[in-house]
């Protein structure tokens, strides 16, 4: 059931027509005409987890288990360490149940090696246990526990109970020595959760806003009794959630994920306080569409598209661009004030 599941997730997400708005599009940077700077000088290397990457970018967490997951997370794999980017792998509940499916997740360690990042994903009300046997599956540098109330809640077969959750993601925080993540998967993590997040130990929140992936659309298409299209809309916006992230201290790592497009995407997620960002959805579309040279393609167009945008803000580093003043316009002011 849960390899059907899986396949028909992708299968799902390739037909979903809903485009939320992540509202990115009314975070106003100010263009500088004179940079002052050589196209060369922009650097974009930073470090995540204690590793040097190329650029701030997370491959995200999308398959795994299915037939189609093995090459889906084999291609993802060359294009991360091409570009010398984290990569993060599906929910691992089926290998754990389903000890055969396990090639569809180790397969990355075929390309990512000890110098890369690689990184694992359960639901955060799995056991300290099953974190660490999916941890050793891939040699994980980290463990995401996603958070997905919205996601189940639409799913026929889907939990009902989310008692426990924080005592659980704090007894793993405490428990475990290597870093846990948590993430949404695609309805946001509130300033408030973020805050009882923040004080049960978790210094790294992928915030996975709205805006992308939607699961309650993909799920609703699972079901024939049930129409949940009216609830596609719901959940919090990106840009808003990174606006107020920005009163945590310093040592909260933010992942900004939700609706991630573009490389002027990418500028104002890091202007606005992320540490990182992820994508997930996009990459898929151009992978299964085009295959992997598309995938690898849109990766480096992206790249370069970023590095154009810091150019015509003058900054050639990802610590100058944190500096860079934003304001906010329209539907996410009136969201803010």
């Amino acid at each position: 059931m849960r390899k059907t599941r899986k396949t028909e997730h992708i299968e799902n997400y390739l037909k979903t027509e809903y485009v939320g708005d992540n509202l990115f599009d009314y975070v106003i940077l100010e263009h500088n005409s004179l940079p002052n700077l050589s196209f060369d000088e922009i650097d974009t290397s930073s470090e995540f987890l204690g590793k040097a990457i190329e650029f701030p970018l997370l491959i995200n967490s999308m398959t795994g288990g299915a037939d189609i997951s093995l090459e889906i997370n084999r291609d993802l794999a060359k294009i991360a360490k091409e570009f010398g980017i984290p990569m993060a792998v599906g929910s691992q509940q089926i290998v754990l149940d389903e000890e055969d499916t396990s090639e569809s997740f180790k397969t990355v360690n075929e390309f990512l090696k000890e110098e890369d990042i690689i990184i694992g994903n359960l639901n955060a009300s799995s056991s300290v246990e099953n974190i660490i046997k999916a941890r050793e599956i891939i040699n994980a540098d980290a463990m995401q526990l996603h958070l997905n109330p919205c996601q189940e809640l639409v799913m026929e077969d889907g939990d009902r109970n989310f008692k426990g959750i924080l005592d659980n993601i704090e007894k793993a925080v405490n428990n475990l020595d290597f870093p846990i993540i948590v993430k949404e998967v695609g309805f946001g993590i509130s300033y408030d959760a973020a805050k009882k997040l923040y004080n049960a130990g978790v210094r790294y929140i992928d915030i996975s806003g709205c805006g992308g992936t939607n699961f309650i659309e993909i799920e609703n298409l699972r079901r024939n009794d049930i129409d949940f299209s009216d609830l596609y809309s719901w959940g919090n916006p990106t840009a808003k959630l990174l606006h107020e992230y920005r009163k945590f201290p310093e040592d909260l790592v933010i992942i900004a994920s939700g609706g991630i497009r573009t490389g002027l995407d990418i500028v104002k997620a890091l202007v606005m306080g992320a540490d990182m960002v992820g994508v997930s959805g996009e990459v898929l579309n151009y992978l299964i569409h085009g295959g992997f040279d598309y995938a690898r393609d849109y990766l480096e167009g992206i790249i370069y598209k970023t590095k154009i945008v810091m150019m015509l803000l003058g900054c050639k580093n990802l610590e100058e661009l944190k500096k860079v003043p934003y304001k906010t316009v329209g539907r996410l002011k009136d969201l803010l004030y």
